[in-house]
């Protein structure tokens, strides 16, 4: 659908525009179906974004520097989204002994049974959302969008 009927433009859109608020209405609907995927399993895009850094630290404990790091939002609150998983029992933190100022948070089995579970639903909502591309148009897609990340 065109960019200007979705946001009901009688004129049409300079191609700069059109291509900036394309991306952001993507940026939108993207999150809006994971978000709403994630809402019966009680844990935010943010929380999920988490967890799936701890699990790429392969057992191996993070700093929420680290995990900051990494984040796909850079605006989020890291040390409060880590409070509500070690509330749900997903991480845990840990304060070394030597250096109490040094915290490091760990993913628990717990919380490595919960991605077990709600990585399938995640990977539908994914491929639902980009089943109408070709892997070709995927590809152009993700190094045009590469370009703009430099």
């Amino acid at each position: 659908m065109k960019i200007e009927t979705i946001l009901k433009s009688e004129t049409e859109l300079p191609v700069n525009r059109r291509l900036i608020l394309g991306i952001l209405l993507s940026n939108n609907l993207i999150n809006d179906k994971v978000s709403e995927a994630l809402k019966p399993f009680d844990v935010s895009s943010p929380q999920f974004n988490v967890l799936r850094i701890l699990r790429g630290q392969k057992g191996k404990p993070a700093n929420l520097s680290t995990i900051q790091e990494r984040m796909v939002s850079k605006m989020s609150n890291t040390t409060r989204i880590v409070d509500k998983l070690i509330t749900k029992e997903y991480v845990e933190r840990v304060v070394c002994e030597k250096n109490r100022r040094k915290v490091e948070i760990s993913i628990t089995p717990k919380g490595l049974d919960f991605l077990n579970k709600i990585d399938p639903v995640i990977d539908n909502v994914e491929a639902t959302l980009i089943e109408s591309l070709s892997s070709s148009e995927k590809e152009t897609i993700i190094n045009n969008l590469q370009k703009l990340l430099k």
